[in-house]
């Protein structure tokens, strides 16, 4: 893999970490499309730590309180701890057992596309959900895990469908996002452990770091931008583009099927 190609995977990376289009189907549709290699599982897991410093910088402060609240015993802190920690465990349990069948969906880019598709319809519904109230809270919490346990598919959108599930259970808007990306740092380094120990580290330190630094930077930029939309109670209108890409790809994988 050149520089080039790893900063553009790692743009691509970043840009779709959290905007709620997701990011594994576009890897997965980049690399059919563009013939760029996906890169090393080592290249994945850098790209990953990447994005999760973009979450450490924005939500850094709630995860210190959540973990000063722990250890001092704080009710709120415990019961946030409590409520990411079972949220967790739905996504765990897929990709601890399920995994070999969900890396083989990397390889069906029509597949990925019709979940664009899904991931678009769940976008969309969310302009039909209810006012929000309050933080999530353990039993709103486990639902939106069971949501971030369908997002281990490429092509569903981790942060689309956790933050529309928020939406669906009737929180605030605010604390939907803010639960769905600290409920990220869990399920991105487990992820990573998951990986390193299938991970060959032959990759180029030049194009490690490279990729490091751009997903962070570009993920900063994505999370901020989501953000604003998540507060204007705009985010069904990430939509459209998942519905675009979902069906050009549809169309495009179905026509060249035999090709």
């Amino acid at each position: 893999m050149s520089l080039l190609e790893s900063v553009a995977l790692a743009a691509i990376q970043g840009l779709t970490e959290f905007l709620p289009v997701s990011s594994s189907g576009h890897l997965a549709l980049a690399s059919e499309f563009m013939n760029i290699p996906a890169g090393s599982m080592a290249f994945e897991v850098v790209l990953h730590l990447g994005t999760l410093v973009a979450v450490l910088l924005i939500y850094g402060r709630d995860l210190s309180s959540i973990a000063v609240g722990v250890v001092r015993g704080r009710r709120e802190g415990m019961l946030t701890a409590l409520s990411l920690l079972l949220a967790s465990v739905p996504a765990g349990i897929v990709g601890v057992f399920l995994s070999d069948r969900i890396e083989a969906v990397f390889g069906m880019p029509l597949v990925v596309s019709l979940l664009m598709l899904l991931t678009g319809t769940v976008l969309f519904l969310t302009r039909f959900s209810p006012p929000g109230r309050g933080e999530p809270g353990i039993r709103r919490g486990v639902f939106i895990g069971f949501f971030q346990a369908l997002a281990v598919l490429p092509g569903v959108s981790r942060s689309g469908l956790t933050i529309s599930a928020g939406l669906f259970r009737g929180v605030d808007r605010a604390e939907a996002a803010r639960f769905s990306f600290l409920l990220s740092v869990p399920a991105i380094l487990g992820a990573a452990v998951l990986e390193l120990p299938k991970a060959e580290w032959n990759t180029p330190v030049g194009v490690l770091v490279a990729g490091f630094a751009v997903s962070a930077l570009v993920g900063y930029g994505a999370l901020k931008l989501l953000l604003r939309f998540v507060g204007a109670g705009a985010l069904h209108r990430f939509c459209w583009y998942c519905w675009a890409v979902g069906g050009f790809g549809t169309v495009w994988f179905i026509l060249n099927r035999g090709a």
